[in-house]
């Protein structure tokens, strides 16, 4: 059971014959009773304005055996002592009404001459019997209305109206709703298929398509995108998306392990070759240079390992982090940079992980420091929501349409610079990265120094514990205005930050 409705067709076709037939059969069973219903409420009239015209007789002083009851419908007259008074001529039985005798009884003193006039009562009852007339037995529907006729007496005048054509009816409709409704059924379970097959034709197409991309391993190839408008035509241009954005990311993780291999190679050729020849010329062998290597390695191994975090999805903790606090404990520990870096900061608290910052602070800095001619100015502000982080330079800057290329991995513009002085090209992806998963944004323009100047924004916290101290304070400003400061320490004599080496 479970393989013949195993496809949409097979179950969207079942359902829909199942809806059809629930509402056919629950429409059916309503249109019989409506139609029973108006029938035997005709077959009660006719039977009340027949007994209505046979009690009128009575209470006008007709006699009970000159009375004409007609031959097509049964007429039954019972006194108070359930003695028949009168009956039609072919009425051979009779239930449902007062007496089940079918012979007149004839009353002491029915014969003696009465001028005086009887009373019908306004509304006749109603019940269900039989009556057998030539023979032949059918259901009726019985009116007895009460009357007073002329001599005083009570009776109550009994007709029937036949209830063969309600009968003839609700049979007829019945029949035709057996014959039909499985005829529409097949009708129903047809079209919806064949509908349904049309329908999902599209659908069938692009899972083909998917399996022999994955087949093939071809990412280029796309799957087919109908021409209509529907919810089929949009799940293969969503289709077609995902796989140029899967494209993307694998030809990316490609280039990125081309990249990080070619940069691997050249510190661990160094590396081998200066310990080759230490092995076999002890004398000669350049141990600053191994160490330079060994740095290098370490600190590009570690750069590759926080992208591979960044792109698993990890999300930073959100901890409150005092971004001028972080600058001023940053800018502390540098120690031999070539420029002196000079600050103007504002108390700012933002959300996030200080490690992760601190490495965005860091790269910046360090890529600041490698292009600036004199000095490197860093800059903590809020304007609004944001936390604005800047940090500019007076180098020869970064062209404009290299603004956006300069933050993409292993990108160096400047190809003549040494490995050495300029780094692996992966600061600035992994400053933009960082700063994208705190939810703020990076980008680069052009410095009042006449540099470059980098603009790192990021969410400020709602509640600033440094502004509730100085609100608290009993004296003084309240909010603390920017400080400057300028960290000036001697030249540096180990090897240059391979952290980024783009210019600017």
């Amino acid at each position: 059971m479970g393989r013949v409705f195993g496809s949409v067709r097979a179950r969207a076709a079942l359902g829909a014959t199942v809806v059809v037939a629930v509402a056919l059969v629950a429409a059916g069973f309503a249109v019989l009773g409506v139609l029973r219903s108006n029938l035997a409420d005709r077959a009660e009239v006719d039977a009340g304005a027949t007994a209505r015209a046979v009690a009128s007789k009575v209470a006008g002083g007709v006699a009970y055996r000159e009375l004409d009851l007609g031959d097509d419908t049964p007429v039954q007259i019972v006194d108070e002592d359930h003695r028949v008074r009168a009956v039609s001529d072919d009425l051979q039985a009779v239930t449902g009404t007062g007496s089940s005798s079918v012979r007149p009884v004839p009353a002491p003193g029915e014969d003696d001459d009465d001028d005086g006039a009887g009373e019908v009562s306004s509304t006749p009852q109603y019940s269900a019997g039989t009556a057998r007339i030539d023979g032949e037995t059918a259901e009726y529907r019985w009116a007895a209305l009460e009357v007073t006729d002329a001599r005083g007496e009570d009776v109550t005048v009994y007709a029937g109206a036949p209830l063969a054509t309600e009968q003839g009816a609700v049979g007829t409709v019945r029949q035709a709703m057996l014959i039909g409704l499985p005829l529409l059924l097949v009708v129903v379970a047809g079209v919806t298929w064949l509908v349904t097959r049309r329908a999902l034709r599209p659908v069938e197409g692009i899972r083909r398509e998917m399996a022999a991309i994955t087949a093939s391993t071809d990412l280029s190839r796309r799957v087919p995108v109908p021409g209509s408008y529907d919810e089929v035509a949009r799940l293969a241009r969503t289709t077609n998306e995902t796989l140029t954005a899967l494209e993307a990311s694998v030809e990316r993780q490609r280039a990125f392990v081309a990249d990080a291999s070619h940069e691997l190679r050249s510190p661990v050729a160094s590396l081998r070759t200066q310990l080759e020849v230490g092995a076999a010329h002890p004398e000669l062998l350049d141990l600053d240079g191994a160490v330079e290597d060994v740095v290098r390695l370490q600190r590009l191994a570690a750069d590759l390992l926080l992208l591979a975090r960044l792109d698993a999805g990890e999300r930073p903790a959100h901890a409150s982090v005092a971004l001028d606090a972080l600058v001023r404990e940053e800018l502390a520990q540098r120690l031999g940079d070539r420029v002196p870096v000079r600050t103007e900061v504002a108390p700012v608290v933002v959300p996030g992980s200080r490690g992760q910052l601190a490495r965005v602070l860091g790269n910046l800095v360090d890529n600041a420091q490698r292009h600036a001619r004199g000095g490197v100015r860093v800059a903590v502000r809020e304007e609004g929501q944001w936390a604005v982080l800047e940090v500019a330079d007076d180098g020869a800057g970064v062209p404009e349409g290299e603004r956006e290329r300069i933050f993409e991995r292993f990108v160096r513009l400047d190809d003549a610079r040494s490995r050495d002085d300029g780094g692996a090209g992966l600061g600035l992806a992994i400053a933009r990265d960082v700063a994208v998963r705190h939810g703020g944004t990076l980008a680069v323009g052009a410095a009042p120094e006449g540099g470059a100047l980098f603009e790192l924004r990021l969410p400020a916290a709602e509640a600033l514990p440094t502004r509730l101290s100085a609100a608290l304070a009993p004296a003084g400003p309240a909010c603390p205005k920017p400080t400057s400061a300028t960290y000036s320490p001697p030249p540096r004599s180990t090897s240059p930050d391979s952290s980024d080496s783009m210019p600017g």
